[in-house]
């Protein structure tokens, strides 16, 4: 979907009365003509009350160093799910799925800590030569001359792989893995198949099925190191088939962190050397530079658009007062781009001196706990990628982007690599 012919989002974002801007419409990110309401908003009403917005009512906080004070501050503003969770969307009761992101204090340290292990630096160092293999692999059955989806055959192929060691799952049944992150982050007004909660719940259920089975093997063997044996092992975790929507959440937000997030950073690393050519000519002078561009790719890519907090009390927050049990949405995708603290925000430049100033791990203790392994990850496809001399890789045509205002996803890239 396109925005309509002739539609100009910065005189619509200028014209609109400031009070009517809704930055929750998923429209805005599939159409990707969100700047400019963000800049009215930072640079007018930084913390914004949207009274009538399709998810509700609701404050959104633009600007880094505020998104920042509420990231840090659990305390005054929760992400619990009885309290409504982490999105602006408000799902009903019975289709949540609570998860140690969905978690305050103590609960959240309990849970994220049986996780922690698999992304410690001493594990990360045995991953690296598994993801370096099949990254070579996957890049050497590319075809040259001819277009082709890098999403499907790059982005995806490759994290869903390392899903399968994270989780050490069944490497033929790898794609279920895509498939069941799709089903859980999709919007259901987004004209597919997956057009209610009771039909994502259906499909979510045949993934209960199959990770119950998984757990259930685990748990009767000596724990390994991989997520479903950590959990089955432990002390905060081994009953959570007994709550199967916490088992479900949890195993979702571990499969679209470990899946969604990375591979729309891989597809915006594509996209943005091609927006930008300056800075691709400049990596393949100095492939060298690979390590401060992977951070930058993830802050001007920003994979997750937005976390929601509930207030837990009246709090004052740049000037304006938020109520007990207002919703409050953190836009990481605007602090990414506010001048205020970036320097030339909407420029993709791969030796910025800060390249890890960005918020799109977030800040506090829901830090992304896998952002080493993103790093890794996208670290190892563009080493490859330059030690095998490619051409440039040249963007097609236009990326097809979700229709959601969390995950900045892109669906498919079609790109070339010249012959």
């Amino acid at each position: 979907m396109n925005a309509p012919v002739g539609f100009d989002p910065y005189e619509d974002a200028y014209s609109t009365p400031i009070g009517r801007i809704d930055v929750s419409n998923p429209l805005l990110y599939q159409n990707d003509t969100w700047r400019p309401y963000f800049d009215r908003l930072r640079r007018e009403d930084p913390v914004h009350w949207c009274d009538s917005g399709i998810y509700g009512r609701y404050w959104s906080v633009t600007r880094y160093r505020d998104i920042m004070a509420v990231d840090i501050n659990h305390t005054a503003f929760s992400s619990d799910a009885t309290m409504g969770g982490v999105v602006l969307r408000d799902v009903p009761l019975d289709s949540r799925r609570p998860s140690f992101i969905s978690m305050d204090p103590p609960k959240h340290d309990e849970q994220r800590k049986i996780v922690a292990p698999i992304v410690a630096p001493m594990n990360l160092a045995n991953l690296s030569g598994t993801i370096r293999e099949r990254a070579g692999r996957i890049l050497d059955d590319l075809p040259r001359g001819e277009t082709f989806d890098w999403v499907d055959r790059v982005s995806v192929e490759l994290t869903t792989q390392m899903l399968t060691t994270l989780f050490d799952f069944p490497f033929e049944d790898r794609r279920k893995l895509t498939y069941w992150s799709n089903v859980a982050t999709m919007n259901t007004r987004a004209g597919t198949e997956i057009d209610s909660e009771s039909k994502r719940n259906a499909e979510l259920d045949k993934a209960l099925t199959y990770f119950t089975a998984l757990w259930n093997e685990r748990a009767r063997q000596p724990a390994r190191p991989d997520l479903i044996s950590m959990l089955a092992h432990g002390e905060a975790t081994r009953d959570l088939p007994s709550r199967p929507h916490e088992f479900m959440g949890n195993l979702i937000l571990l499969i679209v962190g470990g899946n969604d997030t990375t591979r729309n950073s891989i597809s915006g690393s594509v996209l943005a050397l091609n927006r930008f050519p300056a800075e691709y000519r400049k990596l393949l002078a100095n492939p060298a530079l690979v390590t401060s561009m992977v951070p930058e790719v993830i802050r001007w890519q920003t994979p997750v658009i937005h976390m929601r907090r509930t207030a837990l009390a009246d709090t004052e927050l740049a000037g304006k007062t938020i109520r007990r049990g207002d919703k409050v949405a953190m836009w990481y995708l605007s602090g990414n781009r506010d001048e205020g603290a970036i320097d030339r925000a909407d420029d993709f430049i791969i030796d910025r001196a800060r390249p890890r100033q960005h918020l799109s791990f977030g800040f506090g203790i829901h830090r992304c706990v896998g952002n080493r392994l993103a790093e890794m990850q996208l670290t190892i496809l563009w080493e490859e990628i330059l030690k095998r001399n490619f051409p440039p890789i040249e963007v097609v045509g236009e990326p097809e982007r979700g229709y959601s205002n969390v995950l900045r996803s892109i669906g498919s890239l079609p790109v070339r690599i010249p012959a």
